[in-house]
């Protein structure tokens, strides 16, 4: 699993212990049922998932999110994003999400 591989490499972390880790994360955003499948299969919200924790898997990680709604296109708003977002801060330091002022609507009060 590509989540895994980042604490493995970086933080050298034991293979299993970096798989529980990443398997323990996808719970928290409640995608713990696609630890086995592969980015082909993945819906847009599942593939988005995935990429956030992977840049989260970094120690003192700072997050960049470019125009989400291209990356998810069927969102009519930001919550599922910042739901993500709440529940793995403490994997981040920072988080900043950029987009196209007409999108502005979309991110309501954040």
């Amino acid at each position: 699993m590509n989540i895994a591989l980042i604490k493995k490499y970086h933080d050298n972390m034991p293979r299993q212990e970096a798989w529980r880790l990443a398997v323990d994360c996808l719970g928290k955003i409640g995608l713990e049922h696609i630890a086995y499948k592969r980015n082909p299969v993945l819906t847009s919200e599942e593939r988005f998932g995935v990429m956030l924790l992977r840049a989260a898997m970094v120690r003192a990680a700072m997050i960049l999110i470019v125009k989400p709604f291209e990356l998810i296109p069927h969102l009519n708003d930001i919550q599922m994003v910042t739901s993500m977002l709440k529940t793995i801060d403490e994997l981040y330091v920072s988080c900043h999400i950029y987009d196209y002022q007409w999108m502005q609507e979309k991110y309501g009060d954040l």
